[in-house]
This record gives structure tokens, C-alpha cells and sequence, in this order.
């Protein structure tokens, strides 16, 4: 994963609506959600979601699939994976992250 696609995914990521979706696309699973369900779930208006979803698709964080009259959203969890990987393969330059001791943080080995 890029740098760009990084900071894309981060910046989706870091508005409170947009990670409320996320969460529930990945609670949701491989069945996904559509909007209204998401919609009537967080209590947010359709098209105010519409925009939240268009962001996190633009951040490659969740797909879509037309299903009959529905869309249907998922999140991408490859992306995800690789949001994760990247965030721990530059942790402390590449160095293990261990807790320190009697505290409830992680520092570099």
C-alpha cells in the first residue's frame, strides 16, 4: 500500500459518521449492508450517508455491488488488511512494539 492510499484511508477514517459505517459494514460481514438499512441503523439521513459512503469508496475502504433495486455495500477488507499491515510494518521503523512495563502503552523494542 502507497503512501497516498494511506493517508486516503486515514483521513476516510478519521470523521466520526464515516467510522460509525465502517464499523458496521465490518460487523456486517461479507452480506454488507444497503444504505437505507445503514441509514435507519445510525440514525443519519440518506443523503447525508451517500456522501460518508462516497468518501470511504473513494478511499478504497468499501465496495459496492448493485443487487436487483438495492446497492449493496461491503467493506473492502483487503484494503483494510493492508491499511493494518502498513501501519504495523512502520511502527517504531520495522521494530517489534512491545508494552512497557506497568503502563497500559506500547513502545519500540
Amino acid at each position: 500500500m502507497d503512501e497516498q492510499a494511506v493517508v486516503r484511508a486515514l483521513a476516510a477514517l478519521a470523521q466520526p459518521l464515516r467510522l460509525q459505517v465502517f464499523r458496521a459494514l465490518i460487523v456486517a460481514g461479507a452480506e454488507g449492508l444497503t444504505p437505507g438499512t445503514m441509514a435507519e441503523a445510525l440514525d443519519v439521513p440518506q443523503n447525508s450517508l451517500s456522501f460518508h459512503l462516497k468518501e470511504l469508496s473513494h478511499a478504497g475502504l468499501v465496495t459496492q455491488e448493485r443487487a436487483s433495486r438495492h446497492i449493496i455495500y461491503r467493506a473492502a477488507f483487503e484494503q483494510m488488511n493492508a491499511l493494518l499491515r502498513y501501519l504495523t510494518e512502520n511502527c517504531c521503523q520495522g521494530a517489534a512494539c512491545v508494552p512497557e512495563r506497568g503502563l497500559n502503552r506500547s513502545s519500540c523494542a
